[in-house]
């Protein structure tokens, strides 16, 4: 596969080496109570001295003061000196440009898309939709319309799960911008909707189909990307086709357990998911892949 010579995204937030702080999902009930509080002591010189001399402490400890005001949820501690090694850092580039080639294509097949951003960080992360560490994996948050990855996982994939190849962790990535279009088409909120409503057997077999879905949509990228910004050399399309295996439900269950418990899948066998992959890249049309619908998955 040939990135170097694509361009760049501007959607890529690098935290690497920064650590979660304590978030402080209360958000604007914080504020409601700071900001009386804050003008009362502003009337004052007393009181303006005091608020003063605690905003330089907090700015010095590398923490942003307005955070706790915005309502939101900025809980990273920067770490300015992070620097990578030379594999992660060219990692972080490969991902970069696979998210403009992302860009490229979904700007070019869906009419007012929103471009999502790509969360890059080391060991843990806060988002939208609550913590996460490096175990969790790559995953995106409809929340606050971001992909998260720990790089480490990439070596996961060639180290514990025999699926190495630049187009293997392309792959990833275009999944999950998967599910970001997923978001905006509305089919993750009909998913949210079910929970609780049907059983947990039930509501396994739609979220199999999600994921179904969004391996679909990462083939389609793929098929357009051939044909637009990314140079797929022989053997590409194989390292999808083994990561797609690599990451099914039976085979992670059998590596796990040494058993297959088929009601309990929630992201479709390794057939399944080459399947859906395949036809995403074979056929190149979103119209497809409506695997909510299809009596064969």
């Amino acid at each position: 596969m040939k990135w170097r010579s694509t361009k760049r995204s501007s959607n890529v937030d690098d935290r690497r080496g920064q650590s979660s702080g304590r978030g402080f999902s209360g958000g604007s009930g914080l504020a409601g109570m700071l900001i009386p509080l804050i003008l009362k002591l502003v009337s004052t010189k007393k009181g303006l001295i005091i608020v003063a001399v605690v905003g330089l402490l907090m700015y010095f400890s590398g923490i942003n003061p307005l955070q706790f005001l915005s309502g939101g949820s900025t809980n990273q501690i920067q770490n300015t000196n992070y620097k990578g090694t030379a594999s992660e850092n060219e990692l972080a580039e490969f991902s970069n440009r696979v998210l403009r080639s992302t860009e490229d294509v979904w700007n070019n097949i869906l009419n007012n898309y929103q471009e999502p951003k790509l969360v890059l960080f080391t060991n843990s992360v806060s988002s939208a939709c609550g913590s996460a560490s490096s175990a969790t994996g790559p995953f995106y948050c409809p929340g606050d319309n971001q992909l998260y990855i720990d790089l480490s996982f990439f070596q996961e994939m060639e180290t514990k799960l025999n699926a190495p190849g630049d187009f293997a962790q392309a792959y990833v990535i275009a999944h999950e911008v998967g599910h970001h279009i997923q978001n905006l088409m509305g089919t993750t909120d009909k998913m949210q909707q079910l929970r609780g409503r049907v059983s947990q057997k039930e509501y396994n077999q739609f979220s199999v189909k999600l994921e179904l879905q969004a391996d679909f949509l990462a083939g389609v990228w793929a098929h357009h990307a051939k044909n637009m910004n990314l140079i797929i050399d022989d053997g590409d399309l194989q390292e999808a086709l083994n990561a797609a295996f690599a990451i099914g439900d039976d085979r992670l269950q059998k590596q796990s357990s040494g058993r297959v418990v088929p009601d309990s899948f929630t992201h479709g066998t390794s057939a399944q998911r080459m399947r859906w992959f395949k036809k995403g890249f074979e056929t190149g049309d979103i119209n497809q892949g409506d695997t909510f619908s299809s009596t064969t998955l």
